[in-house]
């Protein structure tokens, strides 16, 4: 399978104008999967209550996974948000379907950030894993 590519919503970049977001120390983000197609231009929170798919069940936790290792630095005038990579593991019953993969920040009230894209619905089976495997390099996201 392709790397999926990230989508920062544009209400991100307008919440960070409005000190939205507060990255000068560590959020608490989330990962949460859906298949219903995300609008990169007009969605601006995470709701969890609306079409959540897959339900919290079977390894899935309610709102997707707390993720670990958030980090934003800033270097020679560019900010670098780094996360460490968050594994969902499957249990009897299994995950899913979900295509999207949706990264927002709980401590804004659950506005988005943005998401990936795996091009075509997954499900996994009792054991299976998935792993979003965060660049650790170049982050997540940059702004210059």
């Amino acid at each position: 399978m392709a790397v999926a590519t990230f989508t920062k919503y544009n209400s991100f970049i307008d919440e960070l104008s409005k000190g939205g977001h507060n990255f000068s120390t560590p959020p608490t983000l989330k990962l949460a999967l859906t298949n219903t197609a995300p609008n990169a231009a007009t969605d601006t929170v995470w709701n969890t209550t609306v079409a959540p798919a897959p339900a919290a069940a079977n390894g899935y936790p309610a709102g997707g996974n707390t993720l670990t290792g958030v980090v934003g630095t800033t270097t020679g005038g560019v900010f670098k948000l780094v996360i460490a990579d968050t594994v969902f593991t499957a249990t009897a019953g299994g995950i899913g379907p979900f295509r999207y993969v949706i990264l927002y920040n709980t401590s804004a009230s659950n506005k988005v950030i943005g998401y990936y894209d795996n091009a075509a619905s997954i499900t996994l089976a009792d054991t299976d894993t998935f792993t979003t495997d965060f660049d650790a390099t170049n982050g997540v996201f940059t702004i210059a």
